[in-house]
Formats: structure tokens, C-alpha cells, sequence
């Protein structure tokens, strides 16, 4: 019987892991670090608003605010610090994954060579999802159960209102993924969850951060967290899915500054 050199990797990553209290132990704290805190955060914050006079629909979510709006130089440093340290929580995911044995090219990108590929997935994906959660929302929100959506403050006059809400993007895309998929899914097999229950943990935890939009926002991205966790199953790596999540949000947040206001349909 031949050992094949995947089933040897398997084999060396199992043998480098912690003991499972230590795995569970290092769930929490840097979910406590990053998207678990944001979950507390917006359950709180959906109780909140839910018992505020007006409904859900009355009240409103600011995705992307103004630090200092008189001070652009000022607002636009806050931005960028705001984007790198909101990436920290990845490299610390993928810090523990190396330590204990993992291969961030084998669980974050598939063994590498599919640039081209995953660019073409993703643009896809965010095409089919983005049309779908766009015609959730408006639903959801004529129906009660979402906050009016602000997904952008910033001042459209300043040169880099465009850019910094890229980045924006590009930033809750990785950090959301890498986190979400290529660390808590990969984490919880790890632990000896079965895939279908991993997957399905995964998009809980994805639809609790997005409470603070509301019911329907738990809803959508609790959804599309089960179709994304899935995918990652079947591909290997986060690399299609960051893409898309990226277009997703630049889609959401540039669009927004550039329609607001300016058409009947979209909430302000």
C-alpha cells in the first residue's frame, strides 16, 4: 500500500495540532478579536434599534463614516489606519495556521496558479449575488425587516472617496474570508465537525455581524455564507471568494455614493 505525499501532509498537520480545548480556546479569542466582537456588537444593536419608535426601516446603518470631515488629510489617515488594523485578525489566523502546521498556499489558495481563473469565478459570482441580495434588500427593507442601509458618508467632492471605499471593500473581503472560511471552517474540521455542520456554523456567524442592517441582513449573508462555504469546500481556497466579496461591497459602497439621492428606489 503506497502513501500519497497529500495524505502525508494530512498526516504531519494533524499530528501539529493542539490538543482540541486548545483549538476551541483559540476559536474564541480571535473571534473575540475580530468578527465574533462585531457579532456581539450587532445583536446588541439589532435589540436596539428593533425597540426604537419606527421599526428597523426607520432607523439607519453607516457602513463606511466620516472621522473628521472637516479635516480631509486628517479623515483620510483615520481610513487607511482603520484598513490595516482591521487586517490584523488575518495574519493572525494565518499565523496560528502555520504554527500548527498548515500551509497557508494549500487551505487559503488552492496550491496557487489560479489567478486568472479565480478572477473570472468571482466576477461571476459577485454578478449572481449581487443582483439576487440587491432585490433581497429592497424586499426586506419595504417589508420592515432591515435598516435603511447608509453604505457611504464620505464626502464624494474628496479625491480619494473612490479609492479608500476600494479598499474598503477589498478590506472586509479578506478579512471576512480568510477568517470565516479559511480559518473558523478550517478550524472546525480540524475539531471533527462534519463539513455540512462546519458550513452551516460558518454562515451563522457570518449573518450575526451583519445584524446590525437588520433581520433581512441576517438572513442574506447567512445564505450566501452557506453558498460561499460550500464553494470553498469544493475549490480549496478563498481566493474566488475574496474577488467576489470585493465587488460585492465596491459595488455596494461606490454605487451608493454615485445613486443616493438620485433615484426614487434606493433607500436614503
Amino acid at each position: 500500500m503506497t502513501t500519497e505525499p497529500g495524505d502525508t501532509r494530512r498526516a504531519d498537520v494533524l499530528a501539529a495540532l493542539p490538543s482540541k480545548p486548545l483549538l476551541v480556546a483559540e476559536l474564541v479569542i480571535v473571534l473575540a478579536l475580530s468578527l465574533g466582537k462585531s457579532g456581539i456588537y450587532s445583536i446588541v444593536r439589532i435589540i436596539a434599534v428593533a425597540t426604537e419608535p419606527g421599526g428597523l426601516a426607520a432607523q439607519t446603518a453607516t457602513l463606511n463614516s466620516s472621522y473628521a470631515p472637516d479635516r480631509p488629510y486628517l479623515d483620510l489617515t483615520y481610513q487607511l489606519l482603520g484598513i490595516v488594523f482591521a487586517l490584523v485578525p488575518v495574519a493572525l489566523a494565518g499565523y496560528l495556521l502555520v504554527r500548527s502546521g498548515s500551509r497557508l498556499r494549500d487551505v487559503w489558495f488552492g496550491g496557487g496558479g489560479h489567478v486568472g481563473r479565480d478572477v473570472g469565478l468571482g466576477a461571476a459570482i459577485a454578478a449572481v449575488v449581487g443582483s439576487i441580495g440587491l432585490v433581497f434588500y429592497l424586499v426586506s427593507h419595504a417589508m420592515g425587516l432591515s435598516l435603511t442601509v447608509v453604505a457611504s458618508e464620505l464626502d464624494t467632492s474628496r479625491w480619494w472617496h473612490v479609492p479608500v471605499l476600494v479598499l474598503s471593500a477589498f478590506e472586509n473581503a479578506v478579512l471576512e474570508e480568510c477568517v470565516v472560511l479559511g480559518y473558523v471552517i478550517v478550524r472546525l474540521r480540524q475539531l471533527g465537525l462534519a463539513d455540512t455542520t462546519a458550513v452551516a456554523l460558518a454562515a451563522v456567524l457570518r449573518g450575526s455581524y451583519h445584524l446590525y442592517q437588520g433581520f433581512g441582513g441576517f438572513i442574506g449573508n447567512a445564505v450566501m455564507g452557506v453558498l460561499f462555504g460550500w464553494l470553498y469546500l469544493r475549490w480549496g481556497r478563498v481566493t474566488p471568494l475574496v474577488v467576489a466579496h470585493t465587488l460585492l461591497d465596491v459595488g455596494a459602497f461606490v454605487g451608493y455614493a454615485a445613486l443616493a439621492g438620485h433615484v426614487s428606489w434606493l433607500p436614503t
